[in-house]
């Protein structure tokens, strides 16, 4: 190192002191995920003091085993770019599990993880992660869905060999009006990202609720950035092979393409831990585990699970027995289970998800669906200011 150099990285170090910070050890980046190693150490409990960041809009923690659960908490603060100002302290919700089968548990390099949680720009944060006995290799994902914007890459995903009996389904006799989708590649998803072709699975017969958890304190012209957050953590962070929601929805009531593959087929997702097969899933924007939902949301989940279940001839009302892929901790491998056809999270794996108040609002988003009318064409693409492609979907 030159003396400017030494001198420089001294004086900085100095600075970061005096306001009580920390620089990152061990950090390391990629397609605009920082990824920062909290050191091992005491198995109950591990800390990061604050510091200083790359910039970030999206935090969650994640750990080398997979299948290892963090029975415990994990808090967050972080500090706004703009004002400076540092959050309260603020849990992450940690039910995630890695898929029971497919590409996105075989990959290489897939981990752990807890939920993510949108902080809005930020650059400084501080962790605190408490439990019986934490999994190893712990690691605070930071992500920056503006990162790299200008070289995102859209072209379509398309499958590598669609058996022709899962290639589109006709139209049921339940058959609802498609609503209008927001675009994967209008929300920008990064295509050079998704290593593998999309696996399908049968007939879709059930319809999963959650919520991303989190916070409701964004502003509906920032869900494309969410989504794209949400899908390089998965990705990046996880080391899943895409997104593992199939929609997702704010709460405005604007619905996004999840896992590519195509909207009206039925793709393997990473959703719902023992029942991602033969299941689809849409995810609301937000933490509604006592926020009222809205109309809006109400209605587009109503509609997004009229049409998929629609394209199968299914009632959005009635229920289904599936079988458990895994033993989850509420169900074991090869348990059946009776379900309603729109259901939530919690009813197939043990977690709050999707939130009291939006799980309580299921029987009406039922009865919404099963309402929903017919139309043999399908809506129009919602374009946002974010679009940088004006194609609809094609798929």
């Amino acid at each position: 190192m030159t003396p400017r150099l030494l001198r420089t990285a001294v004086a900085t170090a100095l600075a970061l002191g005096a306001l009580g910070l920390t620089q990152p050890a061990r950090a390391t980046s990629s397609d605009g995920v920082h990824s920062v190693r909290v050191p091992d150490g005491d198995p109950h409990e591990r800390s990061l003091a604050p510091r200083t960041s790359e910039s970030f809009s999206l935090i969650g923690i994640t750990w080398d085993d997979p299948d290892a659960h963090l029975d415990g908490t994990a808090q967050v603060r972080t500090r706004s770019r703009e004002s400076g100002a540092w959050s309260a302290w603020r849990p992450l919700e940690t039910d995630v599990r890695t898929p029971e089968a497919g590409p996105d548990r075989d990959r290489p390099g897939v981990r752990g993880s807890t939920q993510p949680l949108w902080t809005g720009p930020s650059d400084g944060f501080q962790v605190r992660v408490s439990g019986a006995r934490l999994p190893a290799g712990l690691r605070v994902e930071l992500v920056d869905p503006e990162a790299g914007s200008d070289a995102v890459h859209t072209a379509v995903v398309e499958p590598d060999d669609v058996p022709p009996d899962i290639a589109g389904p006709a139209a049921g006799p339940l058959a609802a009006e498609r609503p209008a989708v927001t675009s994967r590649s209008a929300w920008g998803a990064d295509e050079s990202l998704v290593k593998d072709p999309p696996t399908y699975t049968g007939d879709t017969k059930a319809m999963f609720v959650h919520h991303t958890a989190g916070t409701n304190d964004y502003a509906c012209s920032e869900s494309a950035s969410i989504v794209r957050g949400v899908f390089l953590y998965h990705v990046q962070s996880n080391g899943w092979n895409d997104i593992g929601y199939h929609f997702l929805v704010d709460k405005c009531g604007t619905v996004f393409e999840g896992r590519a593959g195509g909207i009206d087929k039925p793709v393997l997702g990473a959703h719902a831990y023992g029942f991602n097969t033969a299941t689809s899933s849409v995810s609301v924007l937000g933490d509604y585990s006592t926020a009222a939902t809205s109309a809006a949301v109400r209605e587009s989940v109503a509609k997004v699970a009229a049409w998929k279940l629609g394209l199968y001839g299914i009632d959005p009302t009635g229920t289904v027995v599936l079988t458990s892929g895994a033993d989850n901790g509420k169900y074991k491998l090869g348990q059946k289970g009776t379900f309603h056809r729109i259901s939530g999270h919690r009813d197939g794996y043990p977690t709050a998800c999707p939130g009291q108040s939006l799980y309580d609002d299921l029987p009406e988003i039922r009865t919404l669906a099963a309402n929903a009318g017919k139309s043999a064409e399908p809506a129009a693409e919602p374009l946002g200011p974010w679009a940088e492609d004006e194609g609809v979907l094609a798929r």
